[in-house]
């Protein structure tokens, strides 16, 4: 599932930047091609601030998980419940590496889509 994640995560952000790519080369006035550039790097800085903002997020779940872990050891009540705290951790430190490599690619496709959109702004 972690695979089929991140292989939809690409897909969708290539196709985004596909159409972005497109609708900028085909404009053949440079006022609409800038108008067209500007909002779309409005949009993928709103993306971009949502992704960084995950990741102090992920940073507080690795806080949890680390605090969970410790507290564990420490109190021993039976091995059926500390088997399965130890499965509800790991379970959560596998979603967050999940999610962190998904904001990875974000991150990447919104830094392409930046360049390409300054690009445009920038020549005639």
């Amino acid at each position: 599932m972690k695979l089929l994640s991140l292989a939809y995560r690409c897909l969708s952000n290539f196709v985004f930047l596909a159409l972005v790519y497109y609708s900028l080369n085909f404009m053949e006035k440079y006022h609409q091609r800038a108008t067209i550039a500007i909002l779309v790097l409005v949009y993928a800085a709103m993306r971009a601030t949502t992704a960084l903002r995950s990741f102090y997020f992920f940073q507080r779940i690795e806080r949890l998980e680390l605090e969970t872990r410790r507290l564990s050891a420490l109190v021993d009540i039976g091995p059926q419940a500390s088997a399965a705290r130890k499965q509800i951790v790991n379970d959560v430190g596998v979603l967050r590496q999940g999610g962190e490599m998904n904001s990875y690619v974000d991150l990447l496709f919104l830094s392409i889509i930046v360049l390409l959109c300054v690009s445009k702004i920038v020549t005639n």
